[in-house]
């Protein structure tokens, strides 16, 4: 497990560098953000990634199943944003409707939707909470990418760092977990993981049936989190591998998309 995992400070304010570094600029390539947006982060957990939102002035909500994180995110809210009319709120979004929270210029779902059961059910729920011509964005890790299981938080160092082990079968998984003094609640944790990870092919298919349409996706060899995480700049992956179906599954660490609903 790497230091960060632990320092949740220092986690809040990584999310925020590239939120607004990278995020925020390739989402307004198709829509402005300013201080009449209302933006809805799914997932946020502590909030990090919709500082800089309030910081452009927006209105912001974000949900979270997580009580301890939510608790933690606005306790970060009166630190750094005193004055802030941001909501966090603990709820199952299935718990909500648009009668409740109202509608978004943008929804953005930031290593989220990979760990979402059913996401054929949620994509097509989530739509009620778009506004006319609303945005919705994702960032997530194709299951099939070195570290799709996230298996980067393992507690065990050499375990932590060994690439594609989620993909194996899993009585291996488990058994290479257990080799490794992994606990149970661990190994369930990532097995859950496992259930749920999407592949690239799966998520434009659900989209497509559900009648987003695409304002732009791009495929990245290297995530741009890691940038903050280790240093290392941004990079799309090669066009030409990117136009591989499956393959292309391995290569991405980050799949970046930007839709919208016809209105």
């Amino acid at each position: 497990m790497q230091q960060r995992h632990k320092n949740r400070e220092q986690y809040y304010k990584e999310q925020g560098i590239t939120t607004s570094k990278y995020l925020i600029p390739y989402v307004e390539k198709h829509m402005p953000i300013n201080p009449d947006s209302r933006i809805l982060e799914v997932g946020c957990g502590f909030g990090g990634n919709l500082a800089p939102f309030m910081d452009r002035g927006c209105e912001v909500v974000g949900i979270d199943l997580g009580e301890h994180l939510i608790k933690l995110g606005k306790e970060f809210l009166a630190k750094y944003y005193p004055s802030t009319n941001a909501q966090l709120v603990c709820s199952d979004i299935y718990d909500t409707d648009a009668e409740t929270f109202g509608t978004f210029d943008l929804i953005f779902m930031k290593d989220v939707i990979e760990h979402i059961p059913n996401q054929e059910k949620f994509l097509a729920f989530v739509k009620q909470f778009l506004k006319p011509n609303g945005h919705i964005f994702f960032a997530f890790p194709p299951w099939r990418m070195p570290f799709g299981g996230h298996q980067q938080v393992m507690n065990h160092k050499i375990a932590s760092k060994i690439p594609y082990t989620h993909l194996l079968p899993n009585p291996l998984y488990k058994g290479f977990m257990k080799a490794f003094g992994e606990s149970q609640v661990k190994i369930d944790n990532l097995m859950f993981i496992k259930e749920t990870g999407i592949s690239i092919n799966r998520f434009e298919g659900i989209m497509q049936k559900e009648g987003y349409i695409c304002d732009q996706r791009d495929l990245y060899l290297i995530n741009p989190n890691y940038e903050v995480k280790f240093g290392l700049q941004p990079r799309k992956l090669n066009t030409l591998v990117a136009g591989l179906p499956h393959f292309r599954d391995f290569a991405t660490t980050c799949f970046y998309g930007l839709y919208h609903q016809p209105s």
